[in-house]
């Protein structure tokens, strides 16, 4: 799919109430999930421990840290969407962000971006956007919420 290319706010207007697109897959691998505990301090073994997840977690594998899941939104939703002419773009906020099922180590991602709805805010375009994080071969989403970004034009 390619990417929808975004110059200016009426180009946003257009895609309100539509599917604006689907990333390409992410693999979750373990190496992925340490250098995120790295990152953040959660060294939790059902992350970091394949050896005792095997045995003791009720998935026998390690799971990626919901909130890398969600943190993998910014780098899925630039596959799916390129927003010109900015100023800047801030990311606003989520609402009804909810975790569906863990990912377990190696199982691969991507998410499903649909305009909500768009407001202009004295020229600063605010986009809600619903958004899935699906699991490959899985039914239930990993995660989905609204991301809500201020896109600020020149």
């Amino acid at each position: 799919m390619e990417k929808v290319i975004i110059n200016s706010y009426e180009d946003f207007e257009k895609l309100i109430g539509q599917q604006i697109g689907i990333s390409d897959y992410v693999e979750l691998t373990q190496e992925r999930i340490n250098l995120f505990a790295d990152a953040t301090l959660d060294h939790q073994w059902i992350h970091v421990d394949p050896e005792r997840a095997k045995v003791e977690s009720p998935f026998h594998s390690t799971i990626a840290h919901g909130y890398l899941t969600l943190s993998l939104l910014p780098h899925l939703w630039g596959q799916i969407i390129e927003v010109n002419n900015l100023k800047m773009m801030i990311n606003y906020g989520m609402d009804k962000m909810k975790f569906g099922q863990p990912v377990l180590t190696g199982q691969s991602i991507r998410l499903i971006a649909k305009l909500q709805t768009l407001t202009n805010l004295r020229g600063v375009a605010k986009a809600e956007i619903k958004f899935a994080i699906e699991i490959k071969d899985q039914p239930k989403k990993a995660l989905e919420g609204v991301a809500i970004f201020l896109y600020y034009f020149n």
